[in-house]
């Protein structure tokens, strides 16, 4: 049982490492428009590409378009802060009670 638990362990680990860089992405891309980036540079088009499937989702389940304020990027940041609180932290849990024999 043990390798199950370290297993479950990397995998909390992982988890919490790739909801924190694409934290920082759909920062990066909110921070973005806010100014007028050009459309061809690599960079932004890599945000871009990167972030509008997860955004775009949010936008059709949640209208949070106010004007010119688009808060879509704050609800897909509470909801990857909540992942990383409850199911990154139920995984470690989990693995804890699975190493210590139940």
């Amino acid at each position: 049982m043990f390798a199950l638990a370290h297993f479950l362990k990397a995998l909390a680990q992982v988890i919490d490492i790739v909801l924190s860089i694409y934290m920082w992405l759909i920062i990066g891309r909110a921070l973005l428009s806010w100014v007028s980036p050009d459309p061809y540079n690599p960079i932004v088009r890599f945000l871009y590409n990167v972030t509008e499937p997860v955004l775009g989702f949010f936008r059709r389940l949640l209208p949070l378009q106010f004007g010119g304020l688009d808060l879509t990027p704050l609800a897909v940041l509470l909801v990857i802060v909540f992942l990383q609180k409850f199911l990154v932290a139920t995984l470690l849990d989990l693995a804890f009670r699975i190493g210590m024999g139940g």
